[in-house]
């Protein structure tokens, strides 16, 4: 192990900090200049700039042929996303989640969820596979945008206003100033992101940890922090729609775009192992719809949902590690979460949500009455 490990790794997270707080500013801006919901933004423009580690990691891993790092960094950084850090920022600060989430981007989540999983059942991702993902991408950006156009937002709150300088007259070429805040911000965060995983990855294996372990926890999570540091600070700042459409919007694009590009430039179908279709495709199928019930439990992530996040994260890591270094209780391991805890947690949410659900009623039915 050398110094520049450590240089490597302090410098990655200043890196992202920095750029996090540059690009959630710049995004935010934007989208109060154009009469843009924050909500739109995230799902968009920084939710699609976070992703840019992803996308380089798994295209560069695709046309290398390690097709096994480029699916389990997609599937180790949307597991991460969702488990880490929306589990970390509903800790800090409980998230207010928008309808839009619940009746659109969620079910969209979901569903690019199960269509890869689907694509990916017969072993491989052929240059098809990745064409139809590629595609599904475009269509809901395109799909936002059209959306905000024709029902543009009201009005942001007081303190976004505030924040932002909504009420100010606008100065001259501000928008070229808030794009510049954007690429700086995206620049700052692959640059940090790219640093934090090449000082993780000689630490791990310093400490003589497996590539296996090595691509689907530290690189899926290195990845993954230019969303965590996007997602807390904007949670701190109040800007709640960013934080959570950050992180759904990543997903999608991890799953559409990123997938879908490293498909369809990768000489030959990218293969999937067995045990990626046996237990992480369907962990992150299941996290994917775990999100339905607990957003729409009272429309908010409360700490108790963050810790139980986190508690899944922590479970999840756990046998990563056991299968990585070939331990018996893995397998065991493995099918108790598959068979067991996750449907009963399955269960629990639905139950919730129903509730929440049935006490939300009386007072929507006087409204419309």
């Amino acid at each position: 192990m050398t110094p520049m490990t450590f240089v490597y790794l302090i410098a990655g997270l200043l890196l992202l900090v920095a750029g996090a707080e540059v690009l959630v500013r710049g995004a935010a801006k934007l989208a109060a200049q154009f009469g843009i919901p924050p909500l739109i933004i995230g799902l968009t423009v920084v939710a699609f700039g976070t992703s840019a580690p992803e996308t380089a990691v798994s295209v560069q891993a695709a046309l290398g042929g390690s097709g096994d790092l480029a699916i389990g960094n997609v599937l180790g950084s949307n597991i991460a996303n969702v488990l880490l850090i929306l589990g970390l920022t509903a800790l800090i600060a409980p998230l207010i989640v928008s309808r839009q989430l619940i009746r659109l981007d969620v079910p969209i989540m979901i569903g690019a969820s199960l269509l890869t999983f689907a694509l990916a059942w017969d072993g491989e991702l052929s240059r098809l596979d990745g064409a139809l993902l590629f595609s599904g991408v475009l269509a809901y950006t395109t799909f936002l945008i059209i959306g905000n156009r024709k029902n543009p937002a009201a009005g942001d709150d007081d303190e976004f206003a505030k924040e932002f300088g909504l009420h100010q007259a606008a100065r001259p070429y501000a928008w070229l100033i808030n794009l510049a805040l954007i690429g700086t911000g995206l620049t700052l965060l692959v640059g940090g992101a790219n640093l934090l995983v090449e000082g993780a990855v000689s630490l791990a294996r310093t400490l003589g940890l497996s590539e296996l372990v090595i691509g689907l926890t530290l690189v899926a999570v290195g990845t993954s922090l230019p969303e965590l540091a996007t997602s807390l600070l904007a949670a701190l700042k109040g800007e709640r729609d960013i934080a959570v459409g950050n992180i759904v919007g990543s997903n999608i694009f991890n799953l559409l775009c990123v997938l879908g590009l490293a498909s369809l430039l990768s000489p030959l179908p990218i293969s999937v192992s067995p045990n990626a279709l046996a237990f992480d495709f369907p962990v992150m199928s299941a996290v994917a719809v775990a999100c339905l019930p607990i957003f729409f439990a009272g429309y908010r992530i409360n700490r108790w949902e963050g810790l139980l996040f986190l508690a899944y994260y922590a479970a999840y890591s756990l046998y990563l590690v056991l299968f990585a270094t070939g331990r018996p209780f893995a397998q065991t391991f493995g099918e108790a979460m598959l068979g067991y805890v996750l449907p009963l947690t399955a269960v629990t949410l639905v139950v919730l949500a129903g509730r929440a659900w049935h006490r939300q009623r009386p007072t929507t039915d006087g409204v419309n009455g």
